[in-house]
């Protein structure tokens, strides 16, 4: 993915945020909320190398909030919730109740800080307000501080929210001067019954062009299935096949170890180099996302024996991104692939061997957008029903993990330097979610568990940190002694 230039640093508005009315997945997102267990925060923990100056801080965040409108927008429901949510300029937009900050008690330790996080980022979005919220959390005097960025998935998702970061994010210390700053957006005074209102009309107007589009392709469809019948039933067969495998659970049962579930996140991170991680892929004939999925099953296989319940395969699934390069900024384009996750293997090189073949094969799905594309048919559904029906899929999941490749030099947020960007995805139901960013040459992994299915936090993440280990040491190169150096400023790592 190219990395768009800094626009803190060329003072151009970027263009990102999407269209006005969230696509049908997007509102399947919102509305999934109405079980609490289906809560769609995602967050990025942001460790800097000293405390900003909380003035310039707060100017950068207000420059942000005007060249970017979504960021002044709220969401607004149709009645009945026939059609999509809209996104409209909050009348009453106040930016000290998205950006605050907190200081830590002495010994201000990153795992204090880690503690304020989860706890901020299990909570939900007031849904009068546009969903996102930043908090800077400041450690010792004039030391390091953690920049905590909240944001409900229906905005964006991974690829799209590092374009963002990107694009706000200066590429030196300094300040920029004679910044350009826009005049802040004009509020709608935006209500349910306008939302729809405004959805009809747009369809009545593209309603021609969609039916001479219609029109135009309808002969050569019939056409190619008519000169060729038996291969467009066996191609049809094929998708609905397909679809029953992306849709359906993962074919093995969940661990009974991680049966448990709650409304509490807990985090915790790992961290290794870009390039340790990529040569472990690729010493085992695979990539660095091979390595990364091996890793962490490897560390599911430790946990489960230490916990005396050994497992052969969990159930999981694997965000894939459908993003072209040609699509806006912003939005959200994935899919989700699910599969058995071999566990216990344990040569770390056999462990890549198998992973590569099953995300190559799940990858390879003609029907890997399947939620896609019945999000329409979704969204006509009660979502008291809808969320009964996704929550009974997503609690048999064991483990979800992304990998969104972030920014490959360095950032800054008001004179202070990003020397690490953890991002935390939610938990729709499923025990554990880990995501991994490259910063800068260096693999950012932050894994949130539901504490309810993980009874042993601290255990895990060791077992965590021992499955990595195993899988680094196949690719020969080591990791700097002191890549974990930014921890010395908070004292006690977590």
């Amino acid at each position: 993915m190219e990395i768009p230039a800094s626009a803190v640093d060329t003072g151009t508005p970027p263009e990102w945020g999407g269209r006005r009315t969230m696509s049908d997945f997007e509102a399947l997102m919102w509305r999934l909320e109405v079980d609490p267990r289906l809560r769609s925060t995602v967050v990025a923990v942001d460790v800097l190398d000293r405390t900003p100056d909380w003035g310039r801080f707060l100017a950068a965040h207000e420059w942000a909030t005007r060249i970017l409108p979504r960021a002044r927008m709220r969401v607004v429901d149709t009645p009945l919730q026939v059609g999509n949510p809209v996104w409209a300029v909050e009348a009453n937009f106040d930016l000290s109740f998205h950006v605050r900050r907190l200081r830590l008690p002495p010994p201000a330790t990153f795992g204090q800080a880690l503690q304020v996080c989860q706890t901020v980022a299990s909570e939900p979005f007031d849904q009068a307000r546009p969903p996102w919220q930043v908090l800077l959390i400041e450690g010792p005097a004039g030391g390091p501080a953690v920049y905590f960025v909240k944001m409900h998935h229906s905005l964006t998702d991974g690829l799209g929210g590092i374009q963002l970061l990107a694009l706000l994010h200066s590429r030196r210390r300094e300040a920029t001067p004679d910044k350009r700053v826009g005049e802040a957006p004009v509020a709608e005074p935006l209500g349910s019954w306008g939302a729809l209102r405004e959805q009809v009309d747009r369809g009545f107007r593209a309603a021609p062009a969609r039916l001479a589009g219609a029109a135009l392709q309808a002969p050569g469809l019939l056409a190619a299935v008519a000169r060729r019948p038996a291969d467009a039933a066996v191609e049809a067969a094929r998708w609905a096949q397909s679809m029953n495998r992306v849709i359906a659970p993962p074919p093995c049962p969940p661990s009974p170890l991680l049966r448990g579930r709650s409304l509490s996140w807990r985090f915790g991170v790992l961290e290794t180099t870009v390039d340790a991680l990529k040569a472990a892929g690729k010493a085992a004939g695979g990539s660095l996302n091979d390595a990364y999925i091996a890793a962490l099953l490897g560390g599911f296989r430790h946990y489960h024996e230490q916990m005396g319940s050994p497992v052969e395969e969990i159930p999981m699934a694997m965000p894939v991104s459908v993003r072209a390069g040609d699509n806006p900024m912003g939005g959200n384009r994935f899919a989700g692939a699910r599969f058995a996750a071999p566990v216990g293997i344990e040569d770390p090189a056999q462990l890549i061997e198998a992973v590569r073949e099953i995300v190559l094969e799940v990858r390879a799905e003609p029907a890997l957008d399947a939620l896609q594309t019945l999000a329409p048919a979704l969204g006509r559904i009660p979502p008291p029903l809808l969320a009964r029906w996704y929550a009974g899929q997503s609690t048999r999941l064991d483990l979800q993990a992304s990998n969104v490749p972030g920014m490959p030099v360095p950032v800054y947020i008001a004179g202070a330097r990003i020397q690490r960007m953890f991002p935390f995805g939610p938990l729709p139901g499923c025990a554990v979610m880990a995501a991994l960013v490259s910063h800068n040459g260096v693999c950012c992994i932050g894994i949130n568990m539901d504490p309810a299915a993980v009874t042993e936090p601290d255990l895990f993440l060791n077992c965590l940190r021992k499955g990595l280990d195993e899988v680094l040491a196949i690719g020969g190169v080591e990791v700097p002694d002191d890549l974990g150096a930014w921890r010395d400023g908070w004292g006690t790592a977590p």
